[in-house]
């Protein structure tokens, strides 16, 4: 799969939980939850809208590799791949 559209897919999936979200000052490598302020809610529906869009089951124990948005694309990249 191509990244960018990818990335653009995820970014939407994220500005759909926490529309306030300005894409250009995301900083893909620090941790996300923190820069986007999302609370552990916020952070599993997130988790569930990717799911339900790319069809990949996150098991719980894979939540603590999800840490930035590039964690987030390239565990999504390897599972659609």
């Amino acid at each position: 799969m191509n990244p960018e559209p990818l990335s653009t897919t995820v970014m939407n999936l994220l500005r759909a939980i926490a529309p306030e979200l300005e894409p250009d000052t995301l900083n893909p490598a620090r941790p996300l939850r923190s820069q986007v302020d999302l609370d552990s809610m916020d952070w599993l529906n997130f988790l569930v809208s990717l799911h339900e869009h790319f069809g990949v089951t996150i098991p719980e124990t894979d939540y603590a590799r999800l840490v930035s948005f590039n964690d987030v694309l390239d565990y999504l990249a390897g599972k659609t791949a």
